[in-house]
């Protein structure tokens, strides 16, 4: 095509592509040193697909001594959400992660191989564009909507391929007068690829995770620049790709229907092509069918849902390393005291089949995490999370440091922790009861004891003849058991065992009363360490309380 013509249908480029090959050189990196990036789209919310892509690509890129930067791509115009890239830049940092390159917020950048934002690329684009122009390797596109609606029917119709390609791409077929008499018209256009491709031919692309892979060669005109001057996502990310220099895309299987259209497209650009590496997405089980985890219908893929339900980033990077690669798990066994970053992770063993999402698990790990950390830091982290969700409780916390620190210390230290929370959301409701603004007394769960005068006359007992509140644990205990062999419980469990008809109850009878009394729950941490830290003041009010109760049995 004449550069005059060119030069009407891309109008104001300053720069050749030669420009472009010199401003973005060559990565100097050693030696298998990893390029890759993770490269959003602003048009909805970052969902537990992206972390796992990104939790490949950047370990691959760490353990290389390699690059992983962040590229935001944006030429959807139409669909993009307000605030979208602050979403994306402020969601993935909640999570830990940061690049190497890439913007720091919708304004700044870092790194040399920018802009990083596709929308802002858009001379890149239409330069290598105009290239192809010039080579007669693209062509304007007038077609109307109208017009590509008939040519999908016509294709139905004679049961043929549905696409703009051969003989159904009228407009590769315009001279450059009939092209310049519809430019004087006024006539809206595109850029298309002049494809040369035969969907007969296969073929053959080696990826990282699946191994060789033969698919049909791609043969349909791809639009390259739409009407709005801004690219394809297929064009903009091999020119991207190629002048970022990135060694590896790793993205989910969806793509693999696009790899034909993207490779060519490497081939008539003239650019290496990179290692791809589909891996296969988070999978649900859903009654007896598995499927791919949905926006629609399934709130735990966005990562939001993780900040609103207070489960901590470590646990969800945990537990996505261990659906990661085959290996992890028997790795972090040996290894548990170290950083996961010393796992080293290979796209071999990448499962090519999809792994099905196990919340249970993760919120196992989740438990394992949080029974691990101190008391005060158990704190911070749910101060953090209630100022964001629960102001009250947030209110309460702020107040309270010291109680709560305290309760949180239970049992913390021992041999084996407590695992009693799996996420910031669930502790509330966990240790209400030590907090004087939220203790509520309407769901007392008494249990096999259910007698209101015998509940209220053993607490009378204990309150009046054995508690003491300088007792150590033992002491405590031992006066347990005297007051229950005084009410007519064992003090035994091994002779309640053998002959239970001889008592009211047992030990764990008596103290259940007593735990239920002060907390409500037949079930918390060590009733002990619940006792000293509510205080003998607190103890008496919780007891006049259940005398005054009216249990409805």
């Amino acid at each position: 095509m004449n550069k005059e013509l060119v030069e009407r249908l891309l109008p104001g480029l300053t720069h050749d592509i030669n420009y472009y090959e010199e401003l973005y050189p060559k990565r100097n990196l050693g030696e298998g040193a990893i390029v890759t990036r993770f490269a959003p789209s602003p048009t909805g919310f970052v969902h537990l697909g992206n972390l796992f892509m990104l939790s490949i690509a950047r370990k691959m890129a760490r353990q290389t001594n390699g690059i992983v930067y962040m590229r935001i791509e944006d030429t959807d115009q139409e669909r993009l959400v307000e605030n979208g890239i602050s979403k994306i830049i402020e969601a993935v940092r909640e999570f830990g992660f940061t690049f190497d390159e890439g913007p720091i917020n919708e304004s700044e950048e870092g790194g040399s191989y920018g802009p990083y934002i596709q929308s802002k690329r858009k001379e890149i684009y239409q330069t290598y564009a105009k290239e192809l122009l010039l080579k007669d390797l693209a062509y304007p596109d007038f077609t109307t909507k109208e017009e590509l609606d008939m040519i999908r029917s016509e294709q139905e119709k004679s049961k043929r391929r549905i696409g703009y390609y051969g003989k159904w791409a009228r407009s590769r077929f315009l001279s450059e007068e009939e092209i310049i008499k519809k430019l004087d018209e006024g006539k809206p256009y595109i850029i298309r690829l002049r494809n040369n491709g035969d969907f007969n031919n296969k073929i053959v692309v080696m990826d990282a995770i699946r191994g060789k892979l033969e698919l049909p060669e791609d043969d349909i005109d791809q639009v390259l620049i739409k009407n709005d001057g801004l690219p394809t996502y297929h064009f903009a990310h091999v020119i991207d790709d190629h002048l970022m220099h990135t060694t590896h895309v790793i993205r989910d299987d969806s793509w693999l229907s696009s790899l034909p259209i993207h490779v060519n497209l490497f081939k008539i650009l003239g650019f290496e092509l990179p290692i791809y590496a589909h891996f296969s997405p988070l999978n649900k089980k859903d009654g007896e069918t598995i499927r791919k985890l949905s926006k629609r219908k399934d709130p735990e893929l966005a990562v939001s849902y993780y900040h609103e339900m207070g489960i901590p980033s470590e646990a969800l990077m945990l537990y996505l390393a261990t659906v990661t690669n085959s290996n992890f798990e028997e790795w972090y066994l040996a290894h548990e005291n170290e950083d996961i970053d010393n796992f080293t992770m290979s796209f071999n063993k990448v499962g090519i089949s999809g792994t099905i999402f196990d919340m249970e698990k993760l919120l196992s790990i989740s438990k394992n995490i949080l029974s691990k950390i101190s008391a005060l830091e158990m704190y911070d982290k749910t101060l953090e999370w209630a100022r964001k969700y629960d102001e009250e409780f947030a209110r309460i916390l702020e107040k309270n440091q010291d109680l709560a620190v305290k309760t949180f210390n239970i049992e913390r230290n021992s041999v084996k922790p407590r695992k009693d929370f799996a996420m910031f959301s669930e502790v509330k409701q966990g240790i209400y009861y030590m907090f004087e603004e939220l203790f509520k007394n309407e769901n007392y769960e008494w249990q096999k004891i259910n007698n209101i005068e015998e509940i209220k006359n053993i607490l009378d007992v204990y309150i009046n003849k054995y508690y003491d509140p300088n007792d150590n644990e033992e002491e405590w205990f031992n006066k347990m058991k005297e007051m229950c062999d005084e009410l007519g419980y064992a003090s035994n469990m091994k002779e309640y065992k053998q002959n239970p008809e001889k008592f009211k109850g047992n030990v764990a009878d008596v103290s259940t009363v007593i735990r239920v009394a002060l907390t409500t729950k037949s079930r918390t941490p060590n009733l002990y360490d619940i006792m000293k830290i509510l205080g003998l003041e607190t103890i008496k009010k919780r007891f006049e309380l259940v005398n005054e109760y009216r249990i409805g049995f």
